[in-house]
């Protein structure tokens, strides 16, 4: 089983990016299973409908999300009905709409895919997830050893820690968040693939995706400031592809993708 992920789509440019490149990246690493982190689609602050909808049709199997879930008010709307839409798992079960995993069919195998997000620096007080989630994989195992977890968290810490702790139960603890690649992919000692954050797929001459003048004011001014996303600049796309044995759900390799213009593109 291949799994392609791509992390953190941010704004017009990241849907362009992936309307280009997503079908390139398809045809080049054949995965069973695509995944699309979308919390930023949307002016770079949540996802609505129509770009939920363009993702799928650009080859997206799953889009997990993160702590903008619920800026673009239109989520409410349609995410009871969007089978293929992740929300972070341990937001309270009770009284937070959609769900925070999916089963993918995948020939005859199937793929589990969780999205959580981390406590530490995110300014929201939500379950402990290294306890919200551990019941859920001893649950998921007795459907499939094959298990894909987005954590949307800001320290490489908490990331590193999920994976070590799960090693071995998941196929794969994958970072997002932080919209800078870390070149820290590697296989851990009993079979889970790790990479402490895939990176973000917007402007690459932005800050984080953001205009480039409002962060730097913020710094220099120390006064509130309205982001905007960076819609004028090349695009960067980051994301990364994990082999993983389908009997087993132990991944064999992880790989990272990086395409902006001091890494192009080139077709095969």
């Amino acid at each position: 089983m291949r799994i392609l992920f791509v992390g953190d789509v941010m704004g017009q440019v990241g849907q362009d990016a992936i309307a280009t490149y997503l079908p390139k990246l398809k045809r080049r690493y054949k995965p069973q299973v695509t995944i699309v982190n979308g919390e930023n689609a949307t002016k770079g602050r949540g996802i609505n409908q129509e770009v939920y909808k363009n993702f799928l049709t650009a080859g997206a199997d799953v889009i997990t999300m993160g702590n903008h879930t619920w800026d673009n008010n239109e989520i409410f709307d349609f995410i009871g009905g969007a089978k293929k839409l992740v929300r972070p798992l341990n937001f309270p079960s009770e009284t937070t709409p959609g769900a925070g995993y999916t089963i993918v069919n995948v020939n005859t195998e199937k793929l589990a895919v969780i999205n959580l997000q981390g406590n530490v620096f995110m300014g929201q007080n939500l379950a402990n997830p290294f306890l919200t989630v551990k019941p859920l994989i001893a649950e998921l195992r007795e459907q499939t050893p094959n298990i894909f977890i987005d954590l949307h968290a800001e320290t490489t810490s908490e990331k590193e820690a999920m994976a070590w702790y799960l090693d071995g139960q998941v196929s794969a603890v994958i970072g997002t968040h932080t919209h800078v690649q870390t070149s820290d992919n590697r296989v851990l000692p009993d079979g889970t693939a790790f990479l402490s954050d895939v990176g973000f797929t917007g402007p690459y001459n932005g800050i984080l995706g953001m205009t480039r003048e409002n962060v730097i004011g913020r710094f220099l001014e120390q006064m509130p400031t309205r982001f905007n996303v960076q819609e004028d600049s090349p695009a960067v796309l980051s994301g990364c592809v994990i082999d993983v044995d389908g009997k087993t759900g132990h991944a064999k390799k992880i790989e990272r993708i990086l395409i902006n213009p001091d890494h192009p593109y080139f077709d095969d």
